[in-house]
C-alpha cells in the first residue's frame, strides 16, 4: 500500500508515514473498524463522516464527540467505500478540496504540522487529537527511517 500511499499523497505533500498513522489512529490499527448494517467493513479508515453533500453509500455507528472537553457517546453516519483504496482516495480529496484542512496541507514530514493542521480544521472534537496524532506518527516515522 506504500506506493500507492506515496502516489496519493505526493500531490498534497504529506509523507505516506503521516497517511497511516492517521489511519491507525482512526481505526485502531484496523481494530475497530465502521462496519455497515450487515456487519461487513466499510472500509472507512479515516472516520470520514457522511454529510449532506455526500451522495455514496453510509454506515452508522456509535462515536465519541467532545463537547466542552467532556466525552459524549451519539450515533453519527459515516462514509463507506468498497474497498481501502477508494478510502485513501477519498481521504485525499477531502484533504485537498477542503479549505479547512489547508494546514496539514504540504506539511511533508512534520508530524505535529500535519496533526495541528487537522485538529485546527475541526477534523475530530477530541482536545488531545494533534498530540495523539503526532505521537502516534513520530512512532511511526522512526520505525520507517
Amino acid at each position: 500500500l506504500v506506493p500507492f500511499l506515496e502516489a496519493q499523497f505526493a500531490k498534497a505533500g504529506v509523507a505516506p508515514e503521516l497517511v497511516q498513522a492517521h489511519a491507525a489512529l482512526e481505526s485502531g490499527w484496523g481494530q475497530r473498524p465502521i462496519r455497515n448494517a450487515g456487519g461487513d467493513s466499510s472500509h472507512n479508515l479515516f472516520g470520514i463522516k457522511a454529510g449532506g453533500k455526500w451522495d455514496g453509500a453510509t454506515s452508522e455507528t456509535a462515536t465519541t464527540e467532545y463537547v466542552g472537553g467532556a466525552a459524549v457517546k451519539t450515533s453519527a453516519r459515516f462514509r463507506a467505500y468498497p474497498d481501502g483504496a477508494a478510502a485513501f482516495r477519498d481521504y485525499a480529496q477531502v484533504l485537498l478540496d477542503n479549505p479547512r484542512y489547508r494546514g496539514a496541507i504540504g506539511t511533508g514530514n512534520d508530524a505535529k504540522a500535519f496533526a495541528e493542521g487537522l485538529a485546527r480544521g475541526g477534523y475530530a472534537t477530541d482536545p488531545q487529537y494533534a498530540t495523539k496524532l503526532a505521537r502516534l506518527a513520530t512512532r511511526l516515522q522512526g520505525v520507517s527511517e
